[in-house]
């Protein structure tokens, strides 16, 4: 009887707990999913496809990893929808933002020899060696590199983080994204369950732009490029 009585005490009070966690539970669903959903309504109008995306100077190709001196899938197919907008004249340079601060991982010069593989004359190609993220890959376009207009390229699950954020930091930005699921379903689902709370991370920036990790003098590649014929 005693243990009964315990038992149906205990289902009371969890009784009891389960509005309040749920609301609790909500709550936090909302506050994870908000900037999410708030990047998806604010850069819409920005993002397009290949073939509607508005003509720019510069696409902009975030890092995502290099595996043997050979970029990730992923990478790869980001870089194929570059070449694609520079083969449609979509863009005239293909800047190229990736880390390299260890040596031996060099993620800018992997993406230009991909290109340059696929079609895109390397003096058409300048590289960032220090996109460390979106918001620094962003930052620096504009202030190292002095680009006003551009496209960034990414996957789809991305491009609304990395269009809110170039968009933040001073770029009339466009975006374009790459459905990888086709190509590699893992990562992209991957990519789809952290972006929430990458998100929450981009507030920070959206909120108080900061200066990029790394930070130094002008660069003037992107603008020989283009005067380049």
């Amino acid at each position: 009887m005693i243990s009964r009585a315990l038992a149906w005490a205990g289902l009371v009070r969890l009784r009891r707990l389960a509005l309040p966690l749920s609301i609790l539970g909500a709550l936090l669903v909302y506050g994870v999913m908000a900037p999410l959903g708030w990047a998806y309504a604010e850069t819409a109008r920005h993002r397009h496809s290949p073939e509607n995306v508005p003509e720019t100077p510069v696409a902009l190709v975030l890092g995502a990893g290099i595996w043997g001196g050979q970029p990730s899938i992923l990478l790869a197919r980001r870089l194929d929808t570059a070449a694609d907008l520079y083969g449609r004249g979509k863009v005239k340079v293909i800047l190229v933002s990736g880390d390299n601060r260890v040596k031996g991982y060099d993620e800018p010069t992997v993406m230009r020899d991909y290109l340059t593989a696929h079609g895109v004359p390397a003096h058409k190609i300048v590289r960032d060696f220090a996109g460390l993220d979106t918001w620094d890959s962003c930052a620096r376009a504009k202030r190292i590199f002095q680009v006003e207009r551009l496209t960034v390229v990414t996957q789809n699950f991305h491009l609304p983080r990395a269009v809110a954020l170039c968009r933040a930091a001073g770029l009339e930005a466009f975006g374009v994204g790459d459905d990888s699921m086709a190509a590699r379903q893992d990562a992209t689902v991957k990519g789809y369950v952290r972006e929430p709370l990458a998100m929450i991370k981009a507030v920070r920036d959206l909120a108080v732009p900061r200066d990029p990790k790394l930070l130094g003098r002008p660069e003037t590649g992107v603008q020989q490029a283009l005067a380049t014929p």
